[in-house]
């Protein structure tokens, strides 16, 4: 079989379609049976996925003239791919003699070929040389390298004795009214499932005034960090957020727009939240403000602002050494199964919903939002919550789904409304100051 892949190589060697497609049906390699030296010829093709090709199979050959070859190859090599597959497939060798080789690698400039090195390196942990030369660039600049190297080279945190699917009987169904960051300081780490919410628009609506957009997002960014240390291990957070058009305050001066996501999203990430999706929540066009009817008269370049009919849902994970499997095994077989997703679902990240109207909020959550976050991002009888209560339309889904809620509301008609909308549903109301002696009674 390898003697035809070998001839129809060598019959249109200057045809990279056609020996790269040659080149995929080798397989498995017996090095005893089959000799290197086409592959060997290929390492100077002038196609790059060529040269790729060829490095891969002679990674597949136990043998220590191939290792000096591609050393050398290496190199003289000038395109990247084809260097980090010499590393790759040298480090397949898993050869002590091939150390000081992957040592050296560490100093490339391509992140992928430093990381490649690292995986060859790993199997040879032990060796002191070896871990010295990993410790040395514990704090590379590339990010995916320094986590890497953290995961391998030191020690996990404890996890929290507490089991992860457990939820606090004070925190169970329970609405405050209050400032969210001095309700949240009373409560213990690791108790939350999941976070959803949709922070107050930045002096854009008449519900929230702040001094300026610098103090605005500082106080989100005090909220999600308290949030972050109450978030349970790898759960998540969802931000429905969307820039905001500030109006002017006469012809003389320009609106202002606030890009609020791309603003929280740096400080997210610095804080220990991993971005897993932007998800595009799209609303028809009649629901929303109309931008675009002075460009429709004048049609004027310049002037053209579009009307905005989406909004962010930001998917944020805490960062968190176990993957997504760990969590889903902390819960029984019976919760995982009576937590699947049923019937039909959404499989893009654009969700096509009607925004809702409210009596007394004037920027609610559709109840259709709330149910496809709580199916997709929870199990049943999880502690879900939302620092921004509003009018309390996530608590109510979370009930009707069968997950525990806690919400925070500071606006006194707001938590009024929220009572009137859970009206039939076992919650715990209470200030402030209440919850603060609630949560000092043994759990």
């Amino acid at each position: 079989m390898f003697e035809i892949i070998e001839e129809n190589i060598r019959t249109n060697f200057d045809s990279a379609k056609a020996v790269l497609g040659h080149l995929k049906k080798v397989g498995r390699i017996d090095d005893q049976e089959i000799s290197y030296d086409i592959f060997m010829e290929l390492l100077q093709h002038k196609n790059r996925d060529v040269r790729v090709e060829a490095v891969k199979n002679l990674g597949k050959f136990k043998d220590k003239y191939i290792q000096s070859s591609l050393k050398l190859h290496y190199q003289d090599e000038k395109d990247s791919l084809v260097k980090r597959e010499c590393v790759s497939s040298m480090g397949r060798q898993r050869s002590e003699d091939l150390i000081d080789f992957f040592i050296n690698t560490l100093e490339e400039s391509d992140p992928k070929i430093v990381l490649q090195s690292i995986r060859a390196l790993l199997v040879f942990k032990q060796n002191e040389k070896v871990k010295k030369a990993l410790v040395e660039i514990l704090n590379h600049p590339n990010e995916m390298i320094k986590e890497v190297l953290e995961i391998e080279l030191t020690p996990a945190p404890k996890r929290p004795v507490e089991k992860h699917s457990n939820v606090d009987f004070r925190l169970k169904n329970t609405v405050v009214n209050g400032d969210v960051i001095e309700v949240l300081k009373e409560i213990k780490a690791e108790s939350f499932h999941l976070t959803f919410t949709s922070p107050p628009y930045y002096n854009a609506r008449d519900y929230s005034f702040y001094s300026s957009y610098q103090e605005y997002l500082d106080f989100l960014r005090e909220v999600f960090k308290e949030t972050h240390r109450l978030t349970k291990n790898g759960r998540f957070l969802i931000v429905n957020t969307s820039p905001v058009i500030v109006p002017r305050v006469s012809r003389k001066h320009s609106s202002k727009r606030y890009p609020i996501p791309f603003d929280i999203h740096g400080f997210l990430m610095q804080d220990g939240w991993d971005f897993i999706d932007d998800i595009i929540w799209q609303k028809p066009e009649y629901s929303v403000k109309n931008r675009v009817g002075g460009f429709l008269q004048h049609r004027k370049p310049l002037g053209y602002k579009p009307n905005c009919t989406t909004e962010y849902l930001m998917v944020y994970r805490k960062k968190s050494r176990d993957l997504i499997d760990w969590n889903i095994k902390q819960y029984p077989n019976s919760v995982v199964e009576e937590s699947k997703v049923k019937g039909e679902f959404e499989t893009t990240n654009v969700w096509n919903l009607d925004p809702t109207f409210d009596k007394t909020h004037s920027a609610v959550f559709p109840k259709s939002l709330c149910e496809r976050v709580i199916d997709y991002y929870s199990f049943r009888n999880d502690l879900v919550f939302d620092p921004f209560g509003g009018s309390g339309t996530f608590g109510e889904v979370a009930a009707k789904k069968g997950r525990n809620y806690f919400l925070t509301e500071i606006d006194k008609d707001y938590f009024a409304r929220i009572k009137e909308r859970l009206s039939k549903y076992k919650t715990k109301y209470i200030n402030q100051e209440e919850f603060k002696k609630w949560m000092q009674q043994e759990k």
